[in-house]
């Protein structure tokens, strides 16, 4: 399964991307399963230069039950972004902003692993203004409000409007949608959810 995905960098040389693709998602029960190849996508922001927010540690979603630490997600050596090994826990990209800071922060989980639901199974069942809180390594929390949820097929996704430049602190939470293609072990659409910061 797939999530695409990327990295943008700014400053002088901010016209170079850097290709992501998170992959993953799915019924995985062996490596092969949850890392297939897939075609890379454009990118998404880069860290804000200075940001102090702290790492984030835990992402809760009452409205669907989750409550799930997070582990980091960095690149692998092909350019894919790493995903959590098994449907449990979620996992922060740490080449994007951290929760809190100007820009969209990451986040991604498999919907289903061996057969079982996934961190993100009910992802898509979240709704605009369900609350969204990222309790951070400092012991602080940053709350996010649900703005829509959108599905997108995976060869049509919207790389600019999930990973572009924001003037805000913005999240998006990543899975599997759509049908399951059991010969490709892969589903056919991703799952997006798209929250702002709710100021303190």
């Amino acid at each position: 399964m797939t999530f695409p995905g990327s990295a943008r960098a700014r400053g002088a040389l901010a016209g170079a991307l850097l290709a992501v693709l998170v992959t993953g998602c799915g019924t995985g029960s062996t490596e092969a399963e949850a890392a297939p190849t897939a075609p890379t996508s454009s990118s998404p922001a880069a860290p804000v230069a200075g940001a102090t927010t702290a790492a984030p540690v835990r992402l809760l979603v009452p409205d669907i039950g989750v409550d799930t630490d997070l582990m980091e997600l960095g690149l692998q050596t092909d350019g894919s972004l790493e995903v959590p090994p098994t449907g449990f826990p979620a996992g922060w990209f740490t080449g994007a902003p951290m929760p809190g800071a100007i820009g969209p922060a990451v986040m991604a989980g498999h919907v289903d692993w061996a057969g079982e639901p996934g961190v993100f199974y009910d992802l898509r069942e979240l709704e605009p203004a369900d609350l969204i809180t990222v309790a951070r390594a400092d012991g602080s929390a940053v709350v996010f409000a649900v703005t829509s949820v959108e599905q997108f097929a995976k060869d049509d996704f919207p790389t600019d409007a999930v990973y572009g430049d924001l003037d805000h602190p913005g999240l998006r939470l990543i899975t599997c949608g759509g049908s399951f293609d059991p010969a490709e072990r892969s589903y056919s659409d991703n799952i997006v959810v798209f929250a702002d910061l709710v100021p303190a």
